[in-house]
Parts: structure tokens; sequence; C-alpha cells
């Protein structure tokens, strides 16, 4: 797959400071990159596939980066999770309805 170059200018002693920190030119890439991808998959520009595609890691590595970052993997509207929770009382009802059958 091709890729497009994008260029980052950090200030020289900005740069130096993460360096003498430990921060090598590849962490300063792989971070950027996965906080981006964390922002836009938040702000919803891009869906968890993109973002993983952004970001360069694994997708369990992604969805791992996610929680630890406070961010739900799955995003549900009110709409959406009431029609969740309704389907899961339908279903406790079956399986209540149905418990002589085990």
């Amino acid at each position: 797959m091709r890729g497009i170059e994008a260029t980052v200018e950090i200030p020289e002693e900005l740069y130096e400071m993460l360096c003498a920190r430990g921060f090598s030119k590849e962490r300063l890439i792989r971070d950027l990159r996965s906080g981006l991808a964390l922002k836009y998959y938040k702000d919803r520009v891009l869906s968890l596939g993109k973002a993983v595609e952004l970001s360069a890691l694994s997708y369990w590595d992604f969805i791992e980066f996610l929680s630890e970052s406070g961010v739900a993997v799955l995003a549900h509207d009110e709409v959406n999770l009431e029609r969740e929770f309704e389907a899961a009382q339908e279903l406790l009802r079956e399986l209540k309805k149905n418990e002589g059958c085990m």
C-alpha cells in the first residue's frame, strides 16, 4: 500500500528535551500516529478499522489503547442503547420461560 508522507516540525530544543527523556524519533512518530488515530476515532471522523490503520498498531493493541485512554470501542446513542436493553430483556424473558427445557 502506498502512503503519503506527512511532516511535523518540532522545535529543536523541544526535540532535544524529548530525546533526553528517551523518546526516539520512531517513538514520537508512533505516538503521533496513535494519538491522531485516537482523536479521529473518538470524534467519529474515522471508523475503527481506519483508525487502526492510521495508528499502525494491531487491531487488538489499538482496542487496548482506546481502553487505556478511556475511549469506548462501541458508542451507542440513547435510541440504540434502549433497543439493546429491550433485546436483552426479551432474551431474559425467553430464558426464564424455557428454564424447564434444559
